[in-house]
């Protein structure tokens, strides 16, 4: 799991922002301002059976991470919280 769901940074942070788009999903911010410190993304390549491929990327560290438990379901009342 991604650990920006429970950061105060989420929805102006740019790392996040890059995992929406690699997730293909609106985006919190349209041009988040907040650069994190040294985000580590974790990528995993998953097979999905008939030749094919997903990819699942999640940030899993980063020297910026300031804890907000739930800000992200807060910003999106009533959506399921990202994978």
């Amino acid at each position: 799991m991604c650990i920006c769901v429970d950061c105060r940074w989420v929805d102006q942070c740019q790392a996040y922002h890059a995992v929406e788009r690699q997730h293909g999903v609106p985006h919190l911010c349209s041009q988040p301002q907040f650069v994190p410190q040294e985000p580590r993304i974790h990528v995993q390549v998953q097979d999905l059976g008939e030749a094919q491929v997903g990819v699942e990327w999640d940030v899993r560290a980063c020297g910026s991470f300031e804890l907000d438990q739930g800000r992200w379901q807060r910003l999106c009342p009533g959506a399921a919280l990202p994978r």
